[in-house]
């Protein structure tokens, strides 16, 4: 398949706390061929944002390597850095306090165009504006509008125009469409998709919505308290959960159904384990109904089946 285009190895992000070091992402390995959607899901506060900031360096690592195109951008220079930003982008999670309210929506994605310096003069920096747009599904009468004046999904169409603005080759959506009703959800994922298509994008999709992430994903990465816990296809994943975590999320989806209303539940109890200097092991077994003390010494994740990974005991 050749060099990924973009991989982690052993990357961790902690925080300094007045308590301990808080273990946000810890000790992740991945890899996005050019072209893919890795679908990254879990509860909130598991790391998932926190993994799609330190991969573009927004965030500073603790430790551990981000290659792109098979080189460690972690001992890149801040002016090797800004090469490196016109190919790797962010759609943030919420479209309006990720825009500038005093830019109008031409000079929000004019910004990035300026900045990098990919086009030259007025009438070109116009002209690719009006490009980027059309291609975002932006009516050009909006050019000289306000994000306040618009609504969701038209701001968040503005955070992908900025973010395809350098015609970069990787974005991070970090939950594009959880701040958005369920038509404009699917208006927005179509219209990633397409870009993709068009473009041969790779994408990590940050969601908690596993139909979501199963519609627009290759591969799927489950994460628990700043670990992965699973990764599959999204084929195998869904056919085929392995971990009492991933387990515990599919089998949370609501369904209209009515012949699969009786199907298995696997609710979660007990303690959320702290992040702050954790104790070694799985992270999941204070909340797990078939933790042993096994759990609680090791935890490393293994490939079990084919392009199928896991970080429990019990599935080996």
């Amino acid at each position: 398949m050749g060099v990924p285009l973009i991989e982690t190895r052993g990357l961790k992000k902690y925080f300094k706390t007045s308590r301990g070091m808080l273990h946000a992402v810890e000790d992740i390995n991945l890899k996005i061929q050019a072209g893919e959607t890795l679908g990254v899901v879990g509860e909130s506060g598991c790391g998932k944002s926190t993994l799609g900031r330190t991969i573009l360096r927004l965030l500073p690592a603790t430790a551990g390597e981000v290659l792109y195109n098979g080189e460690n951008i972690l001992t890149y220079k801040k002016h090797e850095m800004q090469k490196i930003h016109l190919n790797m982008q962010m759609i943030f999670q919420d479209p309006y306090s990720s825009l500038n309210p005093r830019m109008s929506i031409a000079n929000i994605i004019a910004e990035p165009i300026k900045v990098c310096g990919t086009v030259t003069g007025r009438h070109a920096i116009e002209e690719k504006v009006e490009e980027i747009m059309d291609l975002c599904g932006l009516p050009k009468r909006y050019m000289n509008t306000y994000p306040h004046e618009l609504d969701g999904g038209r701001r968040q169409r503005v955070g992908l125009a900025r973010a395809m603005a350098v015609d970069p080759k990787f974005i991070v959506c970090d939950e594009p469409v959880s701040a958005l009703d369920v038509s404009i959800q699917a208006q927005i994922l179509n219209l990633l998709m397409d870009l993709q298509e068009q473009k041969g994008l790779s994408y990590m999709f940050i969601t908690h919505d596993l139909c979501v992430v199963k519609h627009i994903s290759s591969n799927i990465m489950v994460m628990y308290m700043g670990q992965v816990v699973e990764y599959a296809s999204k084929e195998e994943l869904f056919k085929n959960q392995l971990h009492p975590y991933t387990k515990a999320l599919l089998s949370a989806i609501p369904t209209i159904d009515l012949s699969r209303r009786s199907r298995e539940r696997h609710a979660l109890t007990g303690e959320v384990t702290s992040p702050i200097e954790p104790a070694p092991g799985c992270r999941f077994a204070p909340r797990c109904p078939h933790a042993s003390e096994k759990c609680r010494e090791q935890s490393e994740l293994r490939e079990v089946s084919p392009g199928h990974y896991v970080s429990c005991v019990l599935c080996r």
